[in-house]
C-alpha cells in the first residue's frame, strides 16, 4: 500500500502543488514558521493528489498503455498493481486527505472534500472532465493551483480575499499555459481512443498560441499583484522570457523528443519562478530589507540562467538529463 501510494504521488508534480499551497500561506503571513498545521496540510494535499492520480490511472488505463509503457509511475500498466489495488489506495488516500485536513480545521476539511470531488469529476464517468476539450486544462488548474493556494491561506488562519485575486489569477493562468502543453506527450494514446484534447482538435499552432496568451496575461496579472514591490516583478521577468523562448522552440521543432525537452525546460523555469517568489515572500516575512531580498532573487535567477544557457548550448546533454 505504501509503495503504491509513493508511486502514485509522482513527487515532482506534488512538489509543485505544495509550492502553490505555500504561496497561499506566505502571501498572507510570510510563512516564518513551518508549524504542524502546515505539515499536516501538506500531507492532506499529497493524499488528495494520490487519490486523484489513482482514479485517473484507472480511467485512462488503455490510453496509458500507449503513452506510458513500462513507466513505473503507472503501476497498473506495469502489472505492479491491479485495478482493485488502485481503488483501495485511492480510497485510503481520500480518507487520509479528509482526516489530515480535519486536524487543521473544518474549513480545510471542506477544501479537501472539494479537491476529492474535483478529482473524481475529472476522471470518472459520467462527467469525465478530462474528455472535455476546454474544461480539462481549466479544471486541472483549479485542482493544482486554486485549491492548494486556498488551503495554504486557511492553514495560517486567513481567507482568500480580494487582495489575493490578482496573484491567484496570475498563478492560475501561468499554470494553464503550462498544462495545455501536456497533451503533446500523450497525443498518441489520446488520438487512438478519441480523446478530444485541445491539441488534437485545433493543432500545434493554436495550442502554442493559447499557451502564449495564458502566459502573457498571467505575467501582466503578476506584475499587477506585485505593484507595491515592482522591483520583484521586474526580477522575475527573465523566467518568463525563458518560458517564451521555449514556447517558440516548441512551435518550431518537429521531433517529439525535442518537443518534450522544450516543454520540460519551460516547466522547470516556471517552477523556478514559483520558488523565487516564495523565497522572496518568506524573506519579507522575516523583515529582510529590499537589498537582501533582491540579492536572493538575483542569485537564484542566475543559477537557473546558467542551466538554461547550458541547455541551449548542449542539447544532447540536456536530453540525457531530462530523460533521467
Amino acid at each position: 500500500m505504501l509503495v503504491l501510494y509513493w508511486r502514485l504521488l509522482r513527487y515532482r508534480v506534488a512538489v509543485m502543488i505544495v509550492l502553490f499551497m505555500l504561496l497561499g500561506a506566505a502571501w498572507h503571513h510570510g510563512l516564518t514558521t513551518i508549524g504542524w498545521p502546515v505539515i499536516v496540510a501538506v500531507l492532506a494535499l499529497a493524499s488528495s493528489y494520490v487519490c486523484a492520480t489513482g482514479l485517473n490511472d484507472i480511467a485512462d488505463e488503455k490510453i496509458d498503455e500507449i503513452n506510458h509503457p513500462g513507466d513505473r509511475g503507472r503501476p497498473l500498466i506495469t502489472g505492479a498493481a491491479s485495478t482493485a489495488d488502485l481503488w483501495r489506495v485511492a480510497g485510503v488516500a481520500g480518507a487520509l486527505a479528509l482526516a489530515f485536513s480535519l486536524a487543521v480545521s473544518p474549513t480545510a476539511a471542506g477544501i479537501m472534500g472539494l479537491s476529492l470531488v474535483v478529482g473524481a469529476l475529472y476522471s470518472l464517468p459520467p462527467v469525465k472532465l478530462s474528455y472535455r476539450t476546454f474544461m480539462a486544462p481549466l479544471t486541472l488548474a483549479v485542482a493544482y493551483v486554486g485549491i492548494p493556494y486556498w488551503l495554504g491561506a486557511v492553514t495560517v488562519g486567513e481567507r482568500v480575499q480580494v487582495p489575493d485575486l490578482p496573484l491567484l489569477a496570475a498563478l492560475y493562468l501561468l499554470f494553464t499555459g503550462r498544462i495545455v502543453l501536456k497533451d503533446f506527450r500523450d497525443r498518441r494514446g489520446d488520438a487512438a481512443y478519441g480523446k478530444p484534447t485541445f491539441l488534437l482538435r485545433y493543432g500545434k499552432g493554436a495550442t502554442c498560441l493559447a499557451s502564449l496568451g495564458a502566459v502573457c496575461l498571467g505575467d501582466a496579472l503578476l506584475v499587477s499583484a506585485l505593484a507595491d514591490r515592482l522591483w520583484l516583478a521586474v526580477l522575475l521577468q527573465p523566467y518568463l522570457a525563458g518560458v517564451l523562448v521555449m514556447l517558440h522552440r516548441l512551435y518550431r521543432v518537429r521531433n517529439r523528443g525535442e518537443e518534450q525537452l522544450a516543454i520540460g525546460v519551460g516547466a522547470k523555469l516556471g517552477n523556478g519562478l514559483l520558488a523565487t517568489l516564495l523565497g522572496a515572500l518568506i524573506l519579507a516575512g522575516y523583515g529582510a530589507d529590499r537589498i537582501t531580498q533582491a540579492t536572493f532573487v538575483v542569485a537564484l535567477a542566475a543559477i537557473y540562467a546558467v542551466n538554461f544557457v547550458g541547455f541551449l548550448r548542449h542539447l544532447d546533454r540536456a536530453a540525457i538529463g531530462y530523460k533521467g
